[in-house]
């Protein structure tokens, strides 16, 4: 699906461009952008360092203005809008937090700035430190507080301006992987109860994968591949939207035509192949077993060239490198990708 599963539009970018001066002349960071985000949406924009998906977002918070193209927020051009003026907050991964100032004054703080009424304030600080669940930790100093709670207060201070949008850049970045996959869950959930659109920026497939309505996977200023999570890992039309969210075998060139009788470019994931007795199946070496906890990735050079990874339960599968074995797959987890 790569339509927004409301109706109602939360974001839309139209022919959006973003190009900066460098030594080398004009550098097309953002290339002709079209996007549809729909409200109450968690929508991800997926991709490797320099793929645009930043400033995407910077353009959309309004950091940044584009060389070309509309950006419509609830159905208004905010095009040309300064930052300030548009209904829409950012969390960074930095936090930002004034460390001098409680965890109740460093939410408060955007809202004395807009003279909101003291018994207001009050009521909404409390209100967005119960969403986050720091109901408690309010006279607390941020350098009192885990890395996850210091996230949760940035967090609660963008949920206390009530926005349309909540932005997140690499969020998550600089926490540890047990509080990366907590915090996971817990951002879910808030935008979930909350029922706000969030754009959630990563490079993270794993992040995103299990975070998101919809991904747009993002790769040298495009958008290469836009659909469900499910959809971007089961039927990847790019080979690079392949290799980069999870892990794949790719078969092209003679490959393809001597594994598969087929000639373009193909893909299976590990879990779809499998260590067989039949005689059918392809003669390997044992190259490589890592070890990933519940699952092994078992790295083959067939005979004849060519390397395949085999995916296996860690419980009930010993292999070591050098063992020869014969490895299989269905037509079925053939999924044909362009280059």
């Amino acid at each position: 699906m790569t339509e927004p599963q409301s109706e109602r539009r939360a974001i839309e970018l139209v022919g959006v461009r973003k190009s900066f001066a460098s030594g080398r002349g004009e550098v097309s960071a953002v290339d002709g952008v079209d996007l549809v985000i729909g409200e109450g949406e968690f929508f991800s924009l997926l991709g490797p360092s320099g793929s645009g998906k930043t400033t995407v977002l910077r353009l959309i918070a309004g950091f940044e203005t584009p060389t070309a193209g509309r950006i419509m927020l609830g159905g208004v051009d905010v095009t040309d809008a300064p930052a300030y003026d548009r209904d829409v907050n950012t969390v960074f991964q930095d936090y930002a937090l004034f460390p001098h100032m409680s965890v109740f004054d460093n939410i408060e703080y955007g809202l004395k700035v807009k003279k909101v009424a003291k018994d207001e304030r009050i009521q909404r600080v409390t209100e967005a430190l119960e969403s986050v669940r720091l109901g408690t930790f309010g006279d607390r100093l941020p350098s009192q507080l885990s890395g996850g709670q210091r996230q949760r207060v940035a967090l609660a201070r963008a949920l206390v301006n009530r926005p349309k949008v909540l932005l997140l850049d690499e969020p998550l970045g600089a926490l540890d992987l047990k509080l990366r996959e907590e915090m996971q869950i817990e951002l879910k959930r808030i935008q979930r109860d909350l029922g706000l659109t969030f754009i959630y920026v990563t490079h993270d497939q794993g992040e995103a994968l299990s975070m998101s309505d919809r991904i747009a996977v993002f790769n040298g200023g495009r958008i290469e591949q836009l659909g469900t999570p499910r959809d971007i890992y089961e039927h990847p039309r790019s080979s690079f939207t392949a290799k980069f969210v999870g892990v794949t075998n790719l078969f092209e060139g003679d490959d393809a035509r001597r594994l598969l009788g087929r000639v373009g470019t193909f893909t299976v994931r590990p879990e779809d192949v499998e260590l067989t007795e039949s005689a059918e199946g392809h003669v390997a070496a044992i190259a490589e077993v890592q070890y990933l906890g519940p699952v092994v990735h078992i790295h083959c050079v067939l005979d004849g060239g060519g390397k395949v990874i085999a995916s296996a339960a860690s419980k009930g599968t010993s292999v070591v490198v050098g063992q020869r074995v014969r490895l299989a797959w269905s037509a079925d987890s053939v999924m044909a990708v362009g280059s």
